[in-house]
C-alpha cells in the first residue's frame, strides 16, 4: 500500500474546473482568485439539490458534484464558511482544500530500494514466459503461470488501476491499455507535485509521473509477448483511473470520482493500493482532534463508504492493501504519522470502534496481505482476522534470513516502470545521482536492481523491484479478473462481468490455505527488527490474521468450478 500519503489541499480554479471534464462534475462560474476551495459531503437522505442550497446559504459555490455520493467541492471567499456549512443540518463536514507546502513523503516500504545502493545479486526463480519472468517468484507462488494455460484473460474484462497514473507508452502496458476508459481525475497540485506539465495540470491519460501505478499495473495485465515480462492476467484490459497525485498522495475528490467513474463505466475489477490521506486512521470524533478535523474525517469515511457501496452495486470487484504499518487492523497502536499533509502529525489514540483505515476497511473491499518468497508474512505487512481477505506476494526484502537470498532484490516484486520517474529517482537517499541517465542508460550501482529491455526497432522498457501490501494486492486483482474472464457472463447492456460477490466468494474459496506459523507470535529479530513488528496470528487453517482464507491460487481458481448455485 502506498503509505506515503498522496494528499494536498489545494486546488487551483483551473485544476478544480478540469475535474469537470470527467463528466462526474457539474461545472459552476470560475471561483474568485481570493476564494478557497472545500469538499462538502452532505448527510444521509439529503437530495443534492437540498445540499446545494444549504452549500449556497452558507456561501459558497459549487464548483463540481457527485451526486451519487452526496459530495461537492466548492468554493468560498467566506472565512466563516466552514463553520457555517458545518453547523447546517443537511451537511456532515468540510474539508478545506489548503497549501501548506509540505514536501511529498517516501514511503518507508515501497521506497527501501533508494535508502541504499543494491546488494547482492537478484534471486532468480519461476518459470520463464517472458524474458524477465524468471524473476517473478510471485508469479510461480500463485500458478498464475498454469493458470494462463487454460484462461490468460479476456479482453472484456476491464481492471482500473486506482493509482498515480499508467504509462500506456511502456512495450509491456500498451498492448492491454484501454485508452477509451481511462481517466485522469486527479490533477496536477503544484505545492507537492511540482510546476504542472500542461496549462491545465491535467496530466494526460497514459502517463505516470509517479511510477507506483504503473508497478502495479505491470503486475495485474503486462502483456506475454515474448517481451520483458508478463503480468497475472496478461490478456485482460487495464484502465487507468488517476486518483493519486504524482508524489504520492491519494486525496478525497479524486478517489471518490474515480470509484464512482469506475461503477458508471461498468469496470470489472479496482485495484487501490492507498490509503486517503491525510488521515491514517478516520475517526468520527477523536479526542485528541480539533472539531474541523473531526468534521472532516466523518465526511470522508461517509464519502468513501457511499462510494465503495456505490462501485460494487455497479459490478465492480473492489481489492485493496492492507497497509504497511506493521500492525493488526483489528488493535490499531497509537497513529503518530497524522495528518501526513496539511499540519504537523501528533499522537492520536485509535479506538478501533470509531475509526477507519480507508479504503482497506471500507465496505466490500478484499484486503490483501504480504508475504516474502519463503510464503512468511512481510514484517511490514498490516494483518488481523477483522479485516484481512486474502495474502499474496508483496516482497519481503528480509526474507531468508541465513540464505544467500536474504536481503537481495529479488525478494521484491519486479515490474514495468517508467523511463521518466527512472531518470529523476536518486540512487539512493545519499546519492543524488539518477538511477538511469538521459540517455536511458542503467547507473551500474542499482544494475540488480533495474533492467532493461529492448525490442528490435529500438524500442525500451524499463522495470524495478518494489515491496508492500502495494504490490500484493494487484496479484489478487489479477486473479478475480482471471475468474471473471473464465466464468462471466453476457450483462445485457451493461456488456460481459460478474457479481462481484461472486468473485470474492471464488477468490476466497480457491485460495491456498495456508496455516498461521509456529511458535504463533511471530518476531522479526533476525531482520533487525525490533518488538513493534512482534505480530500474533490469530485463526485457524481455513481463516487466520495473517493469511485470511490464503494466498490466492490464479490456477486453482480458473480450473475449480464455480458452486453448482452460483450466479455470475
Amino acid at each position: 500500500m502506498v503509505s506515503k500519503r498522496f494528499t494536498a489541499r489545494t486546488v487551483a480554479t483551473a485544476a478544480v474546473l478540469a475535474l469537470t471534464a470527467t463528466g462526474l462534475g457539474v461545472p459552476a462560474n470560475a471561483a474568485p482568485t481570493n476564494s478557497r476551495t472545500f469538499t462538502v459531503v452532505a448527510e444521509d437522505g439529503v437530495a443534492a439539490e437540498t445540499a446545494v442550497a444549504a452549500i449556497r446559504a452558507a456561501g459558497g459555490t459549487v464548483v463540481s458534484r457527485s451526486d451519487e455520493v452526496g459530495m461537492f467541492q466548492v468554493s468560498s471567499d467566506r472565512a466563516d464558511f466552514a463553520a457555517r456549512a458545518t453547523a447546517a443540518p443537511t451537511l456532515i463536514g468540510v474539508a478545506e482544500q489548503k497549501a501548506i507546502g509540505r514536501k511529498p513523503k517516501l514511503d518507508r516500504v515501497e521506497q527501501e530500494h533508494v535508502t541504499a545502493t543494491s546488494a547482492g545479486a537478484a534471486a532468480r526463480r519461476g518459470t520463464k514466459m517472458d524474458p524477465l519472468d524468471d524473476k517473478l517468484w510471485g508469479l510461480e507462488m500463485i500458478r498464475a503461470d498454469k493458470a494462463r494455460k487454460i484462461e490468460p484473460g479476456d479482453r472484456r474484462v476491464t481492471v482500473g488501476v486506482l493509482d498515480t497514473g499508467v504509462d500506456a507508452g511502456h512495450p509491456d502496458i500498451a498492448p492491454n491499455f484501454n485508452w477509451a476508459l481511462s481517466r485522469n481525475f486527479a490533477p496536477d497540485l503544484t505545492d507537492v507535485d511540482g510546476p504542472c506539465e500542461v496549462p491545465s495540470c491535467l496530466d494526460a491519460v497514459g502517463t505516470d509521473d509517479g511510477g507506483h501505478g504503473t508497478h502495479v499495473a505491470g503486475t495485474i495485465g503486462a502483456a506475454a509477448n515474448g517481451f520483458g515480462l508478463s503480468g497475472v492476467a496478461p490478456n485482460i484490459s487495464l484502465v487507468e483511473l488517476k486518483g493519486g497525485q504524482d508524489s504520492g498522495y491519494f486525496f478525497l475528490d479524486p478517489v471518490v470520482n474515480a470509484l464512482v467513474y469506475a461503477g458508471r463505466s461498468g469496470i470489472d475489477v479496482v485495484n487501490m493500493s492507498f490509503y486517503v490521506d491525510p488521515w491514517l486512521y478516520n475517526c468520527t470524533a477523536n479526542p485528541a482532534d480539533s472539531p474541523e478535523d473531526q468534521a472532516e474525517q466523518r465526511a470522508i469515511i461517509k464519502a468513501m463508504k457511499r462510494a465503495l457501496i456505490f462501485a460494487h452495486n455497479k459490478g465492480v470487484t473492489l481489492v485493496g492493501a492492507l497497509g504497511n504499518n506493521n500492525e493488526d487492523l483489528g488493535a490499531p497502536r497509537i497513529d503518530e504519522s497524522s495528518p501526513d499533509y496539511g499540519a504537523d502529525p501528533y499522537p492520536r489514540p485509535i479506538d478501533n470502534n470509531s475509526c477507519w483505515d480507508l479504503p482497506a476497511e471500507g465496505p466490500h473491499v478484499i484486503g490483501v496481505s504480504s508475504v516474502g518468497p519463503s510464503g512468511k508474512k512481510a514484517d511490514f505487512s498490516n494483518y488481523g482476522t477483522e479485516q484481512i481477505s486474502v495474502a499474496a506476494p508483496g516482497g519481503f526484502a528480509r526474507d531468508g534470513f541465513g540464505t544467500p537470498t536474504y536481503n537481495t532484490p529479488g525478494n521484491r516484486i519486479l515490474s514495468s516502470y517508467p523511463l521518466k520517474v527512472l531518470q529523476e529517482e536518486p540512487i539512493s537517499l545519499t546519492i543524488p545521482d539518477p538511477k538511469v541517465d538521459a540517455d536511458g542508460n542503467i547507473d551500474p550501482r542499482v544494475a540488480t536492481s533495474v533492467f532493461k529491455e529492448c525490442k528490435a526497432n529500438g524500442e525500451c522498457g524499463y522495470y524495478t523491484y518494489l515491496q508492500g501490501t502495494s504490490m500484493a494486492s494487484p496479484h489478487a486483482a489479477g486473479v478475480a479478473a482471471l475468474i471473471v474472464s473464465r466464468y462471466g457472463k453476457p450483462q445485457g447492456r451493461a456488456g460481459f462481468g460478474m457479481s462481484p460477490d461472486q468473485v470474492e466468494q471464488h477468490l476466497y474459496r480457491t485460495a491456498a490455505e495456508h496455516a498461521c506459523p509456529e511458535p504463533r507470535l511471530q518476531q522479526y529479530r533476525n531482520e533487525g527488527r525490533d518488538e513493534t513488528y512482534d505480530a500474533y496470528c490469530a485463526g485457524g487453517v481455513n481463516f487466520n490474521g495473517f493469511y485470511g482464507y490464503g494466498i490466492v491460487d490464479a490456477y486453482a481458481a480458473v480450473k475449480t468450478p464455480l458452486k453448482p448455485n452460483a450466479r455470475p
